[in-house]
């Protein structure tokens, strides 16, 4: 989708014209089918064309200006959707092209799905007509000051008073201050609260509760209800357009059905008493927000290798030394290997999140007929897999950031907000380091049952080949054999396993599981990694089993799909020697093949950020601009800011005078 202004010379036009696939094909491939191509085209011109959602000053806008601009892009876009009667597929497309945290995120995000997976029927019939028309906002209030992955330390409690028919809301300690949701600052005039439920005296854990913080007709507080924002956050724009609260509760009474009851409720005499939905139904929302993490991850890498791809092919530096043209910066292989594995790496995010989406809907129908048989392991396949993506995708935007030089540093560069909006996702809805020792421990059960015959499921289906896996020997002779599907997953199968029963025989080797697993804590976050980078080179192979139309689209992915699992066999050859997964010389060819699959990249490289499909409003971004027009835009950009709008700055008079005058005087020279 071409975003520059119509009549500009295109300067990438002779990279476009190496490409060796149709890059309407690859759109496709990648959006999922032309109708998502078509209706993503649609939602981006119609946000690109309306001045109202004009963000290319928002990094200079102050705080309360900013959020301001916030509260009148998410109404506007609300109107919009309204007037056109969008789908919720357009709806969503718009916000997102809208591209600006806000409430809007966690309402839609949090609040809403919620109350659809815990309330009753009863419930979503009261609550969700409200939300769905906005006569509510709603936010997702669980992260105290105190505790934020360890949800069974939460310290706000919900105590059960058969007298009124009333829990009480209370925040006993400073602790127990809600810190952080997003919307909560300014916006929302309800939220989950999560809370320990307290009934006849006895504490019954963590329990969801709605609870209203404002009047519906002022926005006031109410009564006992303490609410604010957090303050400022890292970057200019980025994150501070939302306004993650905190909030204090001083015995707020809500009635009784407030509790959101579909796992279980609080009789009118105070009886706790679970329902006959399983709880483990509440996985299936777990599932649904991780899968729609993986895909942004895959977005903002996506966004993030775009700009450094149009960049690095129209910025030139150095030549021979025998004179002629400068070399364009892409043609560099110290930028190949450092960029072309991350453009890898977004492809083979959005594929493994596309099966995320089959995963959330196979879990769902299995969890409806109570079969939970899969659903330890779907938990932490997709706990790994945020962990995973949103890390590599946060230091990946950084990467590309260094990529573009100088003038990556830039806030018209898109790459430093596009940074701070981003790195976020690697602490929120768990912290990366906590889910991947979740994944650990799960690893360690699976293999701790092996020897009982019990065998492993879904994506650790591998670790039931145990006896093959943990002898055999890598086949590859030559560079060339390390383009075999095959033979890939084979080393990133023994990688993983080798590498897990080795951790689980030294924990056997403490005192107890729990010290072994504290004292092992940092090998076995390895492990977690190596299994969960299988699942993505398994699924980024299994992608291109697939039907997919276009010719030479196919080859192009498999590439990219060899260039990401090679690049993890360079990164981690320590783990793939250590467990003899591979040899020394097997490693020297990997690296070799890698250096073979760049050149093969750089000749798609552009057509290949063009297949994601962004206008250049959404991309944000002078240097990554679809026509590469980039230095006049550059030095455009320069004279928007404030501080040029007077040649003599403010502050001459009382400041800068008196000292050039004094120095004057005092000179000896």
């Amino acid at each position: 989708m071409e975003g520059g202004v119509g009549g500009e010379v295109d300067h990438l036009a002779g990279e476009r014209a190496t490409a060796q696939f149709d890059v309407e094909h690859m759109k496709v491939a990648w959006a999922g089918s032309r109708h998502a191509v078509d209706v993503a085209d649609r939602m981006a011109r119609l946000v690109a064309s309306d001045p109202v959602f004009r963000k290319d000053n928002r990094t200079m806008l102050p705080r309360k200006e900013l959020f301001k601009d916030t509260l009148r892009k998410a109404a506007h876009a609300w109107k919009r959707i309204v007037e056109l009667r969008l789908t919720e597929e357009e709806a969503n497309l718009l916000r997102l092209y809208v591209d600006q945290p806000g409430y809007v995120d966690l309402h839609w995000g949090m609040f809403v799905p919620a109350i659809k997976g815990q309330g009753t029927e009863e419930q979503q019939k009261k609550w969700l007509p409200l939300a769905y028309r906005f006569q509510i906002i709603g936010c997702y209030a669980q992260t105290e000051l105190g505790h934020g992955s360890n949800v069974q330390g939460l310290e706000t409690t919900a105590t059960f008073d058969p007298k009124t028919d009333e829990f009480v809301i209370h925040s006993p300690t400073l602790t127990s201050s809600k810190w952080w949701p997003g919307g909560l600052g300014k916006a929302s005039t309800h939220a989950v609260v999560y809370a320990r439920l307290i009934t006849e005296g006895k504490d019954y854990g963590i329990h969801g509760f709605i609870v209203q913080l404002r009047s519906l007709e002022d926005h006031s507080p109410l009564p006992g209800v303490t609410l604010g924002d957090i303050g400022g956050k890292f970057g200019s724009g980025a994150y501070n357009s939302m306004d993650n609260g905190v909030l204090r509760f001083d015995h707020v009474r809500i009635p009784r059905d407030q509790m959101l009851m579909r796992l279980s409720q609080v009789t009118k005499e105070g009886k706790y008493v679970h329902s006959d939905v399983p709880k483990q139904l509440l996985y299936g929302t777990m599932v649904f927000v991780r899968q729609t993490i993986v895909a942004d991850a895959s977005k903002a890498l996506s966004r993030a290798t775009c700009i450094a791809v149009r960049y690095s092919a129209i910025r030139k530096q150095f030549g021979p030394q025998t004179g002629g043209p400068e070399t364009q910066v892409l043609n560099y292989k110290t930028q190949q290997s450092r960029l072309f594995p991350l453009l890898a790496s977004a492809y083979a995010f959005r594929f493994v999140g596309e099966w995320l989406k089959w995963l959330y809907t196979d879990v769902t129908h299995k969890l409806e007929a109570k079969d939970f048989s899969t659903l330890q392991e779907a938990h932490a396949c997709t706990a790994g897999l945020k962990a995973v993506t949103t890390s590599a995708t946060a230091d990946g935007i950084e990467e590309c950031r260094k990529l573009c030089g100088g003038h990556g540093y830039l806030n018209s560069s898109g790459l430093p907000e596009l940074f701070a909006i981003y790195v976020p996702a690697c602490t929120y809805e768990g912290d990366n380091v906590v889910l991947l020792l979740q994944v650990a421990r799960f690893l360690m059960k699976t293999v701790s049952q092996l020897a009982s015959g019990k065998q492993p499921v879904g994506t650790t289906a591998y670790m039931g080949n145990i006896q093959y896996l943990m002898q055999c020997k890598c086949g590859v002779n030559t560079a060339e054999d390390w383009l075999n599907p095959a033979a890939i997953r084979e080393v990133f199968e023994a990688r993983a396993l080798r590498m897990a029963v080795n951790c689980a025989q030294n924990i056997n080797k403490a005192p107890s599981q729990e010290e072994g697993f504290y004292e092992l804590s940092p090998d076995l976050l390895e492990v977690a990694v190596a299994h969960i980078q299988l699942i993505i080179v398994t699924k980024f192979t299994e992608k291109l089993e697939q039907d997919i139309p276009g010719e030479g689209v196919k080859e192009q992915l498999r590439i990219l799909c060899n260039v990401y699992a090679l690049y993890l066999v360079h990164k981690h050859l320590g783990d793939f020697l250590s467990t003899g997964s591979i040899t020394a010389r097997q490693g020297a060819l990997a690296n070799e093949q890698l250096g073979k699959l760049y050149a093969q990249v750089r000749l798609n490289a552009v057509a290949l950020v063009d297949a994601f499909n962004y206008t250049d409003h959404y991309l944000g971004s002078v240097l990554g601009r679809y026509d590469g027009n980039v230095y006049p835009a550059l030095y455009e950009e320069a004279w928007k800011d404030p501080l040029n709008d007077t040649d003599v700055p403010d502050g001459y008079q009382e400041h800068l005078r008196p000292l050039l005058k004094q120095q004057l005087k005092l000179s000896r020279l």
